[in-house]
């Protein structure tokens, strides 16, 4: 938080004050808690974060602040803005508030802008709606604020359409339209949580400078511990609609109280996490342990020999595993190019160029990149989903290239693969209940049917540690957790060689993350498949991965074994995007954010 503005307000009256706040849902004729008591209050120029899984009820409390919530609601309680209530407002002075006093950015951009007008015409629309201006005058006020929210072309962003612009930029036209009322008080909705690790960075030093610029009382929602430490001043810890526990950003980062708030911040993977008690060998010590040998004791030639001894050990045990016969390939990609064909009056786009990659049995390869890096892409050329344009792709020693979609040898190589997607919601029929869509694939390629079938789906549901009883649910009635489990199953349900996994957690709470990343890690042990594991994620790749290969712009700019790329990165957009991830530590954010100033400075990108 700037010190002026702590000086400034330290005394006045809140921007914001929430007094005994209930929030409750009618269901089945019975009201259902989504929030209980909570108590809070935000000063200009401070940001509180309200931390919790889904469902704690940290966006429905806050929705509840602007009436914003569906007609099955109840909202009970006092709610001050700038002393003034607004809770029982009438739906018209409700209208003027929001956008004029309060403003709300959102979690998925490309759903709050409507498709069908221009930025620059839903901005000019926010400001004439709550102010008396000409067409020109609130026109130019949207281009300064295009320009305010660091738009690269404010000209360009104000005539394109949401659709035309990446991820950060329509995220960057939201803040624009939700700060040209001056608001008072800006709530902001997981507002990083759809964006690559290089964009989220850049949004949080934007909010951060408009927040020291505009002086605004910011609420922060939002899961990820590693943006509260960037941000937040103060944090409210939220739990089954109540809060358990609040304080400033390095209270509760470094001396949680409550057992949650101890195990939410145990639960978010870091980087160096994955090599932990590895890297770094006190070798005296382990001498003296090896050997049984009391450090304080003995001299210094008794050790020296017993070192040398235990040393020339453990070079005569690289040499042996050395001489180990490299583990068969499972994919392997020589010189790879991949394209999307031409769609219509669109052309053909190459999406990979010159990608050589290799998967062994039993080996986890991270695929990290931003969104349009071509990773995915590798992923689903991996299951056959997409023709080989250049080079030789193989699957289990089977030359893919060339083979059409409908050949008997394509169909044979997709049993052998497995694959995990990234929304678990969409990738189970809704239809089905969940032994169903487990034993499906089994089913059809006539694996096993009847008794055997349901045995193997029992099997299966013990395996990623779900109940028997679950068999019969639909997917609607688990939660996002339990249905990433059930897609692993029904992926795992043919005894594949490779296992694809596609951003399998990115939509998930770290707490769920944390058991699904432990879960799949068991069963990568167990079962041995080869795996390559596609995500942005950095901390969860140093967890899960033996190799790690960095994608940019559809070409392979990095590639080595996970200490070698997360410890030693030699590339300078590796250097970059491992600079961008955000801490779960506000002292070591705070420095982080200097050394991404001074590698983006080097290098000349933002």
């Amino acid at each position: 938080m700037s010190e002026h503005a702590t000086a400034n307000h330290a005394a006045g009256t809140p921007v914001l004050e929430v007094r005994d706040l209930y929030v409750d849902f009618g269901v089945d004729k019975a009201w259902v808690p989504a929030a209980v008591g909570l108590n809070y209050q935000v000063r200009a120029g401070e940001v509180l974060a309200i931390v919790g899984e889904s469902g704690s009820g940290k966006s429905a409390s806050s929705m509840a602040l602007l009436g914003l919530l569906p007609s099955n609601s109840r909202v009970r309680g006092q709610v001050l803005l700038d002393g003034k209530p607004l809770l029982g407002l009438g739906p018209a002075k409700l209208r003027q508030v929001r956008g004029n006093d309060v403003a709300v950015i959102f979690q998925e951009p490309m759903t709050a802008l409507n498709p069908v007008y221009t930025v620059g015409d839903q901005i000019v629309e926010t400001l004439r709606l709550h102010n008396p201006m000409s067409p020109a005058d609130a026109q130019r006020r949207a281009l300064e604020m295009l320009e305010l929210v660091e738009m690269p072309d404010p000209v360009k962003a104000f005539r394109s359409y949401p659709h035309q612009l990446s991820g950060g930029q329509r995220q960057r036209a939201m803040i624009a339209q939700s700060l040209s009322c001056d608001p008072k008080l800006l709530i902001a909705d997981e507002p990083t949580t759809a964006l690559d690790v290089t964009v989220q960075a850049e949004i949080l030093d934007l909010m951060r400078n408009l927040r020291d610029k505009l002086n605004s009382a910011i609420v922060l929602i939002t899961h990820d511990m590693g943006v509260v430490a960037d941000l937040a001043d103060r944090i409210a810890v939220m739990r089954q609609g109540r809060i358990v526990e609040t304080g400033t950003s390095r209270e509760i980062f470094n001396r949680p109280q409550h057992p949650y708030t101890q195990q939410l911040l145990a639960s978010v993977p870091r980087l160096g996490q994955g090599t932990e008690g590895e890297t770094e060998v006190d070798v005296t010590a382990a001498v003296a342990q090896a050997v049984h040998i009391d450090l304080e004791t003995a001299g210094e030639e008794e050790l020296r020999e017993r070192e040398q001894e235990v040393l020339a050990g453990l070079e005569a045990a690289g040499e042996q595993a050395a001489e180990e016969p490299a583990r068969p390939a499972v994919l392997e990609l020589s010189n790879v190019a991949i394209e999307y064909p031409k769609q219509g009056r669109v052309p053909a786009f190459r999406a990979v160029e010159g990608a050589n990659l290799v998967v062994r049995q039993g080996q986890v390869v991270g695929l990290v990149g931003e969104s349009g890096s071509g990773k995915t892409t590798i992923g689903r050329a991996a299951v056959g989903l997409l023709p080989v344009a250049e080079g030789s792709l193989k699957v289990t020693g089977t030359e893919l290239a060339g083979l059409g979609q409908t050949s008997k040898q394509l169909q044979a190589i997709r049993r052998q693969v497995g694959m995990v997607f990234q929304d678990p919601s969409s990738s189970l029929n809704p239809r089905l209940p969940i032994g169903e869509s487990i034993g499906e694939p089994m089913l059809l390629a006539g694996v096993a049917k009847g008794a055997a079938l349901q045995k193997r789906i029992e099997v299966l549901l013990d395996q990623v540690e779900l109940p028997l009883a679950y068999r019969n649910r639909y997917p609607h009635e688990l939660s996002g957790g339990q249905k990433q489990r059930v897609g692993i199953a029904r992926a795992l349900s043919l005894e594949p060689k490779l296992m694809v996994a596609d951003e399998p957690t990115s939509a998930l709470d770290v707490s769920v993350q944390a058991k699904v990343l432990e879960l799949f890690q068991g069963l990568q042990r167990e079962m041995g498949f080869a795996c390559l594991f596609v995500t942005h994620d950095l901390a969860v790749v140093d967890v899960l991965a033996d190799r790690i290969v960095v994608m940019r712009h559809g070409r392979i700019v990095e590639q080595g074994t996970r200490d070698e790329v997360l410890r030693n990165p030699q590339d300078p957009y590796t250097q970059r995007l491992m600079a961008a991830v955000p801490l779960p530590d506000p002292d070591a954010q705070a420095e982080r954010r200097e050394l991404r100033a001074k590698l983006a400075a080097g290098s000349g990108a933002s």
